[in-house]
C-alpha cells in the first residue's frame, strides 16, 4: 500500500555544510507527519533518491523494494499484516536525509537510505532512537560488529570485503598475489565517507603484497573526471583502475579513458556501478566492462515472475515494467525480502505493534538457508544469510560480471575477501569507535 510521496526541501538558510546536529535541531519545529497506519497494518516510512545525478540506480533500489512489499500485501501481508509505506525524498543529499528522518521520527521501525554518507551522520541517532539502520553492500564496514554497533547493519558484503575481494580478482587476472608485486593501482572515486571506506583495506594489502596503489577524490558529483585521467593513463601508469563511484559518475570514466587509451579491460568497478542503468548511457564505449556483484540478475526467479504476475500484470507496478529484472531493481528486492524477514520475526517474537527495538531484534533472527529461500521464491538471487546478536553480516564474497553492450555476464565464481584483513579491520576500528564513545 503506497502513501503520497513527501519531498523534503531545504530553507535558504540550511547549507550542505551544516552540522547534523544543527539540522537535527531545525528539523524539529517541521510540521509532525499525520499519516499513520490502520491497525494491523505496518507504517513504513522510506528514504528514496529519485531526483539528481545518483537516481538512475538508487530509483530502481527503491522500487524494487516496494514491488516486493506490494507483493506480500497481494498475498495477504505479514500473516495478514499489510505494509503501508511512504516515500521521504532526499535526493541522495544527507541534510535532506536527516530532515527526512526527523520528519517521520518515532514512526521508523527500520531505516535503509542506501546512503553511506547518511548511515554515518544517522549513526548516534539511530542508536539512541533504537532503530536499526542497515544499507546492504555499505555503511559502516565495522558495524558487522553488532555489539559494538547494536543498531547498524551492512547486512552483506561491507565495503572492506567487497575491496578485498576486488584485489583478489586483480590478482587472479594477474596469475596469483605474487604477480601483484610492483603493479600500480589507481583508485578513482567519490569523494565521501563512501568513496573512502576501502583504504584502509587496500593499504593493508599494498603492504602485504607489494602494490602501490593510488586514490584519485572526485568532488560531488564526480561528473568531471578528465584531469584524473590524464594522471591515472600518462602519469601514474597505471596498471589496473578501480572505480568506487555512483549513479551517473559511473560511466564517465568510459569516455576519458577513450582518450586517454586507458584499456577497459584493466578497470573493474565497484558493484555500485554495476547497474543497467550505470552502462547503457556509454553506449559502445561500456562493452567490456567489468564490474562487482552479489546477487543474481534477470527474471529468471520465482520471486520475481510472482511480482509480474502479481503486481505489474495488475496494474500496482511501481518502476517501468522494462526496468524489473536490472540489478538494481533485484537489488531492491532482496533489500525488500530482508525488510520482511525482519518484520515477521518480529511480529512472531514480539507481536504489534512493531518498533525499532523489536525490529531489530527480529532482524537479528533471520536465518536464510537454502530452505528458506526456496520458500521465498528467491533461491539464487541472494547468497545464504545468517545474522545474529554479535554478527550483524558483511563478511562475504562477490562475483565479477562483464557488460557486452546488451547485457551483464557473470564471468566469475564467488570471490572471497581476504578474512584475515577484513576481521582485523573491523576489530581496529570497533575498538576505536568503543573508545571513542567510552562504551
Amino acid at each position: 500500500m503506497f502513501m503520497k510521496r513527501a519531498s523534503i526541501r531545504l530553507s535558504p538558510a540550511l547549507a550542505p555544510g551544516v552540522l547534523a546536529a544543527s539540522m537535527l535541531a531545525t528539523v524539529s519545529a517541521l510540521p509532525a507527519q499525520t499519516s499513520i497506519a490502520a491497525e494491523g497494518e505496518i507504517y513504513h516510512p522510506m528514504l528514496v533518491t529519485r531526483t539528481g545525478p545518483f537516481a538512475s540506480a538508487a530509483s530502481g533500489v527503491s522500487s524494487g523494494q516496494q514491488d516486493y512489499f506490494a507483493l506480500v500485501n497481494a498475498n495477504g501481508g505479514i500473516d495478514g499484516v499489510k505494509i503501508k509505506w511512504e516515500e521521504c525524498e532526499f535526493g541522495y543529499k544527507t541534510p535532506r536525509a536527516l530532515e527526512c528522518y526527523e520528519r517521520f521520527r518515532g514512526k521508523w521501525k527500520i531505516v535503509y537510505p542506501n546512503s553511506t554518507p547518511v548511515i554515518f551522520a544517522l549513526s548516534k541517532r539511530l542508536t539512541e532512537d533504537k532503530v536499526l539502520g542497515i544499507n546492504l553492500a555499505g555503511g559502516r564496514s565495522e558495524s558487522t560488529d553488532g555489539k559494538t554497533f547494536p543498531y547498524l547493519s551492512p547486512v552483506i558484503l561491507n565495503f572492506w570485503s567487497q575491496a578485498a575481494s576486488t584485489i583478489r580478482y586483480i590478482a587472479q587476472q594477474e596469475g596469483g598475489e605474487a604477480k601483484l608485486k610492483g603493479k600500480k593501482i589507481a583508485f578513482v572515486h567519490l569523494d565521501n565517507s563512501y568513496g573512502r571506506q576501502p583504504f584502509p583495506i587496500f593499504d593493508a594489502l599494498a603492504k602485504k603484497y607489494g602494490f602501490e596503489w593510488k586514490s584519485w577524490p572526485l568532488a560531488w558529483p564526480a561528473l568531471e573526471q578528465s584531469a584524473a585521467w590524464v594522471d591515472i593513463a600518462r602519469r601514474f601508469r597505471a596498471d589496473w583502475a578501480i572505480q568506487w563511484n555512483y549513479g551517473q559518475s559511473c560511466n564517465v570514466p568510459m569516455t576519458e579513458m577513450k582518450k586517454v587509451g586507458f584499456p577497459i579491460e584493466k578497470f573493474v568497478g565497484t558493484l555500485w556501478c554495476g547497474s543497467e542503468e550505470d552502462v547503457t548511457p556509454a553506449g559502445d564505449l561500456a562493452k567490456g566492462y567489468v564490474s562487482a556483484n552479489y546477487h543474481g540478475v534477470g527474471l529468471d526467479f520465482p520471486v520475481i515472475q510472482e511480482i509480474i504476475k502479481k503486481v505489474h500484470d495488475k496494474g500496482k507496478g511501481n518502476i517501468e515494467r522494462k526496468r524489473v529484472g536490472t540489478v538494481a531493481y533485484n537489488r531492491g528486492v532482496l533489500t525488500g525480502i530482508i525488510i520482511v524477514e525482519a518484520f515477521r520475526n518480529a511480529i512472531k517474537s514480539a507481536g504489534m505493534p512493531l518498533d525499532g527495538k523489536k525490529v531489530r531484534d527480529g532482524f537479528r533472527m533471520i536465518k536464510l538457508d537454502g530452505k528458506r529461500l526456496k520458500e521465498l521464491g528467491a533461491e539464487g538471487l541472494l547468497p545464504e544469510l545468517v545474522f545474529s546478536a554479535t554478527y550483524h553480516g558483511g563478511i562475504e564474497p562477490q562475483l565479477f560480471q562483464r557488460w557486452d553492450g546488451k547485457k551483464w555476464t557473470t564471468i566469475s565464481g564467488w570471490v572471497p575477501p581476504y578474512e584475515d584483513v577484513v576481521r582485523a579491520e573491523i576489530k581496529r576500528a570497533a575498538a576505536e569507535y568503543r573508545k571513542q564513545t567510552k562504551q
